[in-house]
């Protein structure tokens, strides 16, 4: 595989005629994917800006260093998600377990996206980096148990699941999540049978087992599903 940090610039309009501000925008996705591809202490800003096709000096005009530059990738690519999710959260009419679904799908299109590959990213760099670790709980994995907080609490006042510790329960359900993104993106090639492997297939026993953990005896959760 080329590494992208000898890949030119996506084409399209010539650099030099390019928006100021769509600079910062090319810079960012060039960061993720030279991040992701190999490593954060691997990649150096020079490498940012000759894939961005911008000079060398123009990713410090916008970002302070390279971690500033790593916090600002994982702001664009995962911060849509969880305003996606929370939209959906206040307005979405059917019941939780649904919406449980809904979003489940959700999160495995952006593992399949570009954006896919920033949890092993952390994951392999925190240790190293704490700063980075730590930002990363802060704006991703904290505020990701909160919105599972606000879903299960919806679920129990609708009378859709049972009551429960939802904090710790909140933890449980992200763990499955974040195991088949980290499984997808380090050892996915290697499966023996990917047919059983399919995450598609992984999502509906988790989201079988969800439901029948999480349901109330009685209720709305439990009409119409099988049991």
């Amino acid at each position: 595989m080329p590494d992208p940090a000898t890949q030119p610039a996506p084409r399209g309009v010539p650099r030099r005629t390019r928006r100021k501000e769509a600079r910062p925008a090319e810079v960012i996705e060039a960061a993720r994917d030279l991040f992701i591809a190999r490593g954060y202490a691997a990649t150096k800003l020079e490498e940012v800006a000759r894939r961005a096709g911008v000079s060398v000096g123009l990713p410090y005009l916008y970002f302070e260093n390279k971690e500033g530059l790593l916090k600002a990738v994982v702001r664009e690519s995962l911060m849509p998600l969880f305003e996606t999710g929370e939209e959906m959260l206040e307005r979405f009419p059917g019941s939780s377990h649904e919406l449980f679904c809904l979003l489940g799908a959700k999160f495995w299109e952006m593992e399949q996206s570009p954006n896919g590959g920033l949890l092993k990213l952390v994951i392999a760099e925190g240790t190293n980096f704490p700063d980075i670790a730590r930002f990363y709980m802060d704006e991703v994995i904290l505020r990701g148990r909160r919105f599972v907080v606000r879903l299960l609490e919806r679920g129990i006042a609708r009378g859709e699941f049972r009551p429960m510790d939802v904090e710790q329960m909140a933890r449980v359900i992200v763990a499955p999540l974040a195991m088949l993104s980290l499984n997808h993106h380090s050892f996915g090639a290697y499966e023996p049978d990917p047919a059983k492997a399919d995450a598609g297939a992984y999502l509906a026993a988790y989201f079988d087992l969800l439901l029948h953990g999480l349901r109330a005896e009685s209720g709305p959760s439990s009409q119409g599903q099988p049991s």
